[in-house]
C-alpha cells in the first residue's frame, strides 16, 4: 500500500497558473507541525483551531484570449460535453503519485499540462494513454524533483489538481459547463449548481484490523482536498493514503485512516462522519460580514 500522505508546509511557486485574490493565503506552513500518517502512537499533528482558509479563498484562473471562444460550438452542444475526470491516486504506486485525466476523446498529448506540472517542481517519470468506452485516459506517474519520491503534501496535491483543471478550462473552455470552477471562471457555466446537502455522502467502515476506509462524496470546490485532511487529523485520526477524484461537479475521496494504529471504532466513526458532514454542508461566510 502507498506510503503515508504528509504535509511539508507551503512550497514556493506552487500556484503557477493560479492567482489567489483573497486576503487569506491558501496555505500557511505554521498550520502543520508533523506529517499526516505519522505513527499515531508517537503523537498526532497539532493544527491551529482556526478553520483552514483554503475553502474561503477565491482563485483567479487565467485563460488565454485564444481559448475564450469555442469555435463551431453552439449552446445546444454543451449538453453533449463529456464529464471531465481528474484522479489523483496515492495507493497504486508506492514510489510515485499517479494522475489520470479524462475528457471524452477530446484531449491531445497534454504537453502544456505536463509542462505546468514540471513548473510545480515535479517530474513526469512515465506516461501512457489508453482508450475505453468512456474515452481517452491520460495517465502520469509524477515525483518531486527535489526528492525523487511521490508527492505527500496535501497542499501540493491540491495544487496539482487545480493546475490540471486550470489547463482544462484554458485549452478546452467547453469543459467549464461540467466543472465546479466553471461557474466563476468558465465560458459556459454549469446549467444547474450542485445541492451540497443532496450531494454529500460519507461512509466509514473497517478495511482491516489496522485501519478503516473513509469515503467522501460532495460538491467540488478549490481547497477541498486540504480541508478534508485537516478535518480528519483535527480529531486525531491519521490519514495513511488515499485517492481523490474530481468527476465533473463532484469530488470523491477515499482515505485509509487509523486511530492509534488500529481501525476506527464505531463511536469514533460516527464522530468523524458528523464532523465532515457538518463542515461540508455549512454555508461559508465571509469574515468581513461580521
Amino acid at each position: 500500500m502507498a506510503v503515508a500522505m504528509a504535509s511539508s508546509g507551503t512550497t514556493p511557486g506552487l500556484y503557477t497558473n493560479l492567482k489567489a485574490i483573497d486576503k487569506h493565503p491558501i496555505a500557511k506552513a505554521s498550520l502543520f507541525t508533523c506529517p499526516f500518517g505519522s505513527d499515531p502512537v508517537q503523537g498526532f499533528c497539532n493544527f491551529s483551531k482556526k478553520r483552514f482558509p483554503s475553502s474561503e479563498a477565491r482563485l483567479l484562473l487565467q485563460a488565454s484570449p485564444a481559448a475564450a471562444v469555442v469555435q463551431g460550438e453552439s449552446p445546444q452542444e454543451t449538453e453533449e460535453v463529456p464529464i471531465p475526470k481528474v484522479i489523483i491516486d496515492q495507493d497504486s504506486d508506492p514510489n510515485a503519485t499517479l494522475v489520470e485525466i479524462t475528457f471524452g476523446d477530446r484531449l491531445g498529448a497534454l504537453i502544456d499540462t505536463m509542462n505546468a506540472l514540471k513548473n510545480l517542481g515535479l517530474n513526469v517519470v512515465k506516461a501512457n494513454v489508453y482508450l475505453d468506452s468512456s474515452g481517452k485516459h491520460n495517465k502520469f506517474a509524477i515525483t518531486k524533483v527535489s526528492t525523487g519520491r511521490k508527492v505527500e503534501d496535501p497542499e501540493l496535491l491540491e495544487t496539482i489538481r487545480l493546475t490540471i483543471i486550470n489547463n482544462l478550462l484554458e485549452y478546452h473552455p467547453e469543459s467549464s459547463s461540467q466543472l465546479a470552477m466553471g461557474a466563476a471562471f468558465g465560458v459556459v457555466q454549469p446549467s444547474q449548481p450542485v445541492d451540497v446537502d443532496i450531494a454529500t455522502h460519507i461512509r466509514v467502515y473497517d478495511d482491516s484490523p489496522e485501519r478503516s476506509l473513509l469515503q467522501v462524496e460532495t460538491a467540488d470546490r478549490p481547497g477541498l482536498l486540504v480541508d478534508l485532511v485537516k478535518i480528519i487529523t483535527d480529531i486525531n485520526i491519521a490519514v495513511e493514503s488515499g485517492e481523490f477524484d474530481t468527476e465533473g461537479l463532484l469530488a470523491k475521496a477515499t482515505f485509509h485512516v487509523s486511530y492509534n494504529g488500529n481501525a476506527i471504532s464505531k463511536p469514533l466513526q460516527q464522530v468523524l462522519a458528523n464532523s465532515l458532514r457538518y463542515y461540508l454542508r455549512r454555508p461559508s461566510t465571509e469574515e468581513a460580514s461580521f
